[in-house]
């Protein structure tokens, strides 16, 4: 019997509108195409920012109790359908029907936080009368929506990173068009649904499926967008940058983040962390473990014990509990990853497990001897291999963890204090887990890099920050 193929609309301004144009979504597993989706042209992205202008207007009118109470309802709607979300997210993507179900709880999360957040966003008032001269001025300043926001999505959280996106900019007021990856919309389509069925007002939030190289520049170079949120590469972020103007900017550009692991730490805990860190979603994940600095007198039982619990690791069908990593979003990136691997052990890598690709599937692989200033060490890999390096000590193990251009989070696996503090000191990073790898992450913290691995903060309440401006309200008053 063959399959029905899922016809989905985009969302423009609250309205579910098709295209001539399609894009086919594939099953990364086996690559059939499980949806078609509309390709928007820039007739349609011009369409989605004019009725967003008003849209940001009717956003800004929202009572902060209607915005909690969409939020809420929202995120309600979700938690009564996460069986429908988690098979998409891990049909459409990379992630095991396990990671997925996380995902979905995290969404829920996320929103929710939202919601709260809405009630707190606060002003404070201002002592004029600190200056002579100014005894009867007295005022405040005050949060305001920013007005129009575009968020551009990646692939690997193709719902999470989008209600990181989309609750933090109801909650603050703002109307906003979210431009999903082509390759995982659907989870970003479905997540449109439960605002619209939980009252979110038309011409407030459009999803617009297309590609970069027809919509982009529209989207991104706009007068009336006040704000690009992006996740996903640095060269794209880069360019986005070049062009955006003047205009605010929040970008996560990645990693290729370090754990070090001392002498004095929990090696059994750390191994579990690690290997998490580094194969969640297929390596596919701006903060999983990249690099792993381990003192030498704790080297050889280290790499041992990882090399081991790597290659218990169950690759295979996502859809089945028991499976542990899915495949890579695409054929030509697990290529990509293959490629990266056979350049580096032809330099004198050695390859400890994996190393192995058929289709998109590429398995768990560790890595030893490779050279600090290689591609594979100093760019961001986005697949599952993890490198390991011996220090002699901390100093070696900080010094080697700064040397790259990016800097998102770090792990440390220590029990002793001081070391934790100076490391806390002295990466150069956004954060530090300690005693976590570095792919920990709660939806309240602030989240967000130094140097080239992004601008700006996430994190709902931070989000929020971002997604407003600060307006100073000063009287002047006659005391008589």
């Amino acid at each position: 019997m063959e399959k029905t193929l899922l016809q989905r609309r985009m969302l423009l301004a609250g309205e579910w509108v098709t295209s001539s144009q399609l894009i086919e979504v594939e099953n990364p597993q086996d690559g059939e195409i499980i949806a078609q989706v509309p390709a928007a042209t820039k007739e349609d992205a011009l369409f989605a920012i004019e009725e967003g202008i008003k849209g940001a207007e009717i956003a800004s009118r929202l009572s902060t109790f209607e915005r909690m109470s969409i939020l809420t309802n929202a995120a309600k709607w979700i938690e009564d359908r996460q069986p429908l979300f988690a098979e998409t997210i891990a049909t459409e993507g990379s992630k095991t029907i396990r990671e997925a179900r996380k995902e979905v709880k995290r969404c829920i999360e996320t929103i929710r936080i939202s919601a709260e957040e809405a009630r707190r966003i606060h002003g404070e008032t201002i002592p004029f009368d600190q200056m002579e001269g100014n005894q009867n001025r007295l005022g405040y300043f005050q949060r305001f929506p920013i007005g129009l926001i575009v968020a551009i999505t990646p692939f690997n959280d193709p719902l999470n990173l989008v209600a990181h996106k989309l609750g933090p900019a109801i909650a603050a007021g703002n109307a906003i068009i979210i431009k999903p990856s082509t390759v995982t919309p659907l989870s970003a389509l479905l997540l449109a649904e439960a605002f619209e069925q939980a009252g979110l007002p038309k011409k407030v939030l459009s999803v617009i499926t297309g590609h970069s190289r027809e919509i982009g520049d529209i989207l991104v170079t706009h007068p009336a967008v006040r704000m690009i949120s992006f996740t996903g590469g640095y060269e794209a972020g880069k360019t986005i940058a070049s062009k955006a103007g003047i205009k605010k900017l929040g970008m996560e550009l990645g990693s290729n983040s370090p754990a070090i692991v001392l002498r004095d730490a929990d090696i059994p805990e750390a191994i579990e962390s690690i290997v998490s860190g580094a194969f969640w979603a297929a390596g596919q994940n701006c903060l999983g473990v990249q690099r792993v600095y381990i003192e030498e007198e704790i080297y050889s039982i280290f790499e041992e014990l990882l090399v081991q619990r790597t290659s218990q690791l169950r690759t295979g069908d996502k859809l089945n509990d028991k499976t542990d990593m899915g495949p890579l979003i695409t054929v030509k990136e697990a290529i990509r990853i293959e490629n990266l691997v056979q350049e580096a052990v032809q330099k004198g890598a050695i390859l400890l497990c994996g190393g192995k690709r058929e289709g998109a599937y590429y398995t768990p692989t560790v890595l030893t001897n490779v050279e600090s200033e290689s591609k594979i060490a100093q760019e961001e890999l986005f697949g599952p291999v993890v490198i390991l390096d011996r220090v002699k000590d901390l100093s070696e193990a900080i010094q080697k963890s700064n040397n790259v251009r990016y800097g998102l989070q770090a792990g440390l696996f220590t029990q002793n204090l001081d070391n934790a503090f100076r490391a806390i000191r002295d990466l150069e990073f956004g954060g530090v887990m300690v005693n976590d790898s570095s792919d920990f992450r709660i939806d309240s913290m602030p989240f967000g890099g130094m140097k080239q691995s992004g601008i700006g903060r996430e994190g709902v309440a931070f989000s929020i920050q971002e997604m407003t401006e600060l307006k100073v309200v000063c009287f002047k008053v006659n005391h008589s």
